[in-house]
């Protein structure tokens, strides 16, 4: 079975581009089919407290030789700090290969609609595309993304 199919089975797996790919919460063993896809950043928005959280995930990821960054948004309040500094990951990083993943990909999705409109000028029924591949926002995302939107632009 070839890595692409593994990364397939990740819950809600949405590859955006060559270097960028997106996911709900995956396995211990999942990591490693990342790994060996040439993720060199694993990103993780999903609250360590979350059903299906992995409690050692930063310990499994660096054991596969990939870096780690943790920014616990919750659910119920995403922030303009969460964003600014997820932001400043992905600029950072932008030449490396990076997975960015949550619980169920509903706030990976969200915010990487609005890095893709703010950080990459895509448009917005392009960007859009991807979100509702996922999901479409709820109350509480429509007023953050158009919070963001409004701060950025």
């Amino acid at each position: 079975m070839s890595v692409k199919n593994h990364l397939a089975e990740i819950y809600n797996f949405l590859s955006i581009s060559d270097t960028i790919a997106t996911s709900g919460q995956p396995t211990a063993e999942q990591f490693a089919a990342i790994k060996a896809a040439g993720y060199q950043l694993i990103v993780n928005l999903a609250l360590p407290t979350s059903s299906n959280a992995l409690l050692n995930e930063q310990e499994i990821v660096e054991s596969q030789e990939m870096q780690y960054v943790h920014i616990p948004v919750e659910w119920e309040n995403p922030t303009l700090e969460n964003v600014t500094k997820f932001f400043g990951v992905m600029e950072t990083n932008s030449d490396k290969k990076i997975f960015v993943h949550c619980a169920a990909n509903m706030r990976v999705s969200a915010f990487m609609y609005l890095f893709r409109r703010i950080h990459q000028g895509l448009n917005d029924a392009t960007a859009e595309q991807d979100l509702h591949k996922i999901w479409v926002p709820n109350e509480v995302w429509q007023k953050f993304i158009q919070e963001v939107l409004n701060t950025y632009q």
